[in-house]
């Protein structure tokens, strides 16, 4: 068990495994996206395939899969969850959002909260943000340390790297264990995103969404995105690898996100648990005992 199982895709959004990933050269969207009608189809087929492997991945109990979601604000997070994952039984998957952390999580290390919702075998486990805002919002705003409780004088020249390496070595082991990791940073551009937002003030029904803090986090555009550039490089791997998906055409985002999630879980074999020759002699006997009713 002492090495990580290599669960990644062949995917033009792979994030390489040398470091040399670079945002400025990442798409948010392409020119050969098939159109929304298209996109809309091949999902479809893809809910379906995902759909069976879960039953599968329940079935025989043996992985779990975990799907990290990271983006700024307004690159469609929760609408690919719910789209993706639509044709999975709710039985067998959880989703869970981390936000800004409680005095309790603030009493643990910053690993804490997420570890102890983490799938268990059999299921599928969404975090919509996760331990990652610990390298990101936390890096872009390091002020936030200062409620982390850490001991000893924190050295902001080493600590960022300490925690790459705590999340690298945290993944490692998870994989080892038989999680399945699949992260995604879903890439969404500057002004696609003010579309986004100008949409939530024009539309009454999406009001509920617009926070003045989120368009306060613009001015540090420039910072988050050093911020993502510095972490996908150094925590993509290939037991846990990172896809930096186009985000600025939701079809497609969607359609990438779900066709990921069924190459990577197809290459699990998963299979239905074999009966026994021993179970199958009982199965004769209670099925003798159900027909005289």
């Amino acid at each position: 068990m002492s090495v990580a199982p290599q669960v990644h895709i062949e995917s033009p959004w792979l994030v390489p495994f040398d470091a040399s990933f670079a945002v400025s050269r990442a798409l948010t969207e392409t020119s050969d996206a098939p159109d929304k009608k298209a996109c809309r189809k091949k999902l479809d087929r893809l809910i379906d395939e995902m759909g069976e492997l879960q039953r599968r991945l329940y079935a025989a109990d043996r992985h779990s899969v975990l799907l990290v979601f990271q983006a700024m604000d307004a690159a469609g997070k929760d609408s690919t969850i719910r789209a993706a994952l639509s044709g999975v039984d709710p039985a067998g998957f959880q989703v869970y959002s981390f936000k800004q952390p409680s005095a309790e999580e603030l009493d643990h290390d910053f690993l804490w909260r997420s570890a102890t919702r983490l799938p268990q075998r059999g299921r599928i486990g969404v975090f919509n943000r996760s331990y990652y805002e610990e390298v990101l919002v936390v890096q872009v705003h390091p002020e936030y340390l200062q409620g982390q409780k850490l001991p000893g004088t924190i050295d902001h020249d080493r600590l960022w790297d300490e925690r790459y390496e705590s999340i690298r070595d945290h993944e490692k082991h998870l994989a080892r264990n038989g999680t399945v990791i699949i992260k995604f940073w879903l890439n969404v551009s500057r002004d696609e995103q003010r579309k986004r937002f100008l949409s939530r003030l024009d539309e009454p029904e999406k009001n509920w969404k617009f926070s003045g803090g989120d368009v306060a986090e613009r001015k540090h555009w420039d910072r988050y995105m050093q911020a993502y550039e510095s972490a996908l490089n150094a925590t993509s791997r290939p037991w846990a690898p990172w896809y930096a998906i186009p985000a600025d055409n939701k079809p497609f985002l969607r359609l990438c996100v779900a066709e990921t999630i069924v190459e990577t879980m197809k290459q699990l074999d998963l299979r239905y648990p074999v009966v026994t020759d021993e179970q199958k002699q009982d199965f004769a006997g209670m099925r003798e005992l159900l027909e005289r009713g």
